[in-house]
């Protein structure tokens, strides 16, 4: 779904990724944690930690198709707490190496904190917007591999992110990007008001961050623009039911995103309780929960 917050640890939105604007100085780039929308709270921690866990056997099978390997460089573009860079460091090995870059301070010091306590000596997660990604990986060697999940959808200029990826690559190496296209198609079964209205207001909220929730449309033409070729596109579409683990990924998202929907504006109080309340239904066994379709693309820098 997306990335959540407290005041002063900051409103963010991704990712998963982030929904903000850069304001750009004259010759500095100025970063606060208020840009965020969604937030890198304790809460949010929690939640992309579970995420990261029930997206984990899709992640390890497109590494596997990009051809991740021990001693590979990988760059983890918009990497949060580093959940899924601690994956990547653990396929590398000591032998190689992961950067993570981050817009938040606070996901950097996360992460970096986390693997000095597991002893993850390959990593390092550095803080940079993605949009400028040459700014934070000055100095640094080419990559073997790069990935991006939910990070694209949030920016307001995917392709200065692609074209920052295709820079950092070496020649012949493989990007993985895993985010939305038709994020407007996540539903209740059967149909709720209060979930389709929730929905919609999200989409509007995300538009008027300059996000774009169905940016996959326009990857393979920035693909080719930025000199990468597209070698595979596939779709993940999650079911979730009441009883199932993936019911866990809707039911936390809504109920960290709707109550920020309603102090935006986005979303009236009574549809969110209206929407709490169908959660349970579901959660009770009455229909299931058809999650934003995930989009796998797989491309090689020519």
């Amino acid at each position: 779904m997306l990335p959540s917050n407290n005041e002063d640890a900051s409103l963010r939105m991704v990712t998963m990724n982030p929904w903000s604007r850069p304001t750009v100085g004259a010759k500095i780039h100025r970063m606060t944690e208020r840009e965020y929308v969604l937030g890198t709270g304790a809460d949010e921690l929690s939640r992309l930690a579970l995420q990261n866990r029930l997206w984990s056997d899709t992640a390890v099978r497109a590494w596997r198709a990009a051809g991740v390997a021990i001693g590979h460089r990988v760059l983890d573009v918009g990497c949060g707490p580093g959940y899924a860079s601690f994956d990547l460091s653990n396929l590398v090995t000591p032998r190689g190496y992961v950067v993570g870059v981050d817009e938040s301070r606070t996901f950097v010091d996360e992460a970096n904190a986390m693997a000095a306590a597991r002893g993850i000596e390959q990593f390092e997660a550095r803080r940079g917007d993605v949009q400028r990604l040459g700014d934070a990986l000055a100095g640094e060697a080419p990559f073997d591999i790069a990935y991006a999940r939910w990070v694209l959808c949030f920016v307001a200029d995917p392709g200065a992110v692609v074209r920052g990826i295709a820079e950092a690559l070496r020649p012949g190496g493989r990007l993985v990007v895993h985010d939305y296209f038709a994020y407007a198609s996540m539903t209740m079964a059967p149909r709720r008001r209060s979930h389709d209205l929730a929905v919609e207001a999200t989409v509007r909220a995300w538009r008027k961050n300059g996000g774009d929730p169905d940016v996959g449309q326009h990857l393979p033409r920035l693909f080719a623009e930025f000199g990468l070729r597209l070698d595979a596109v596939r779709t993940h579409v999650r079911v979730a039911r009441g009883n199932d683990s993936m019911f866990a990924w809707p039911d936390t998202w809504w109920r960290t995103f709707a109550p920020k929907l309603v102090a935006m504006g986005e979303l009236e109080q009574t549809t969110c309780n209206e929407l709490l309340r169908d959660l349970e239904a579901v959660a009770a066994g009455d229909g299931f929960v058809q999650c934003p379709p995930v989009y796998e693309f797989l491309a090689t820098k020519i």
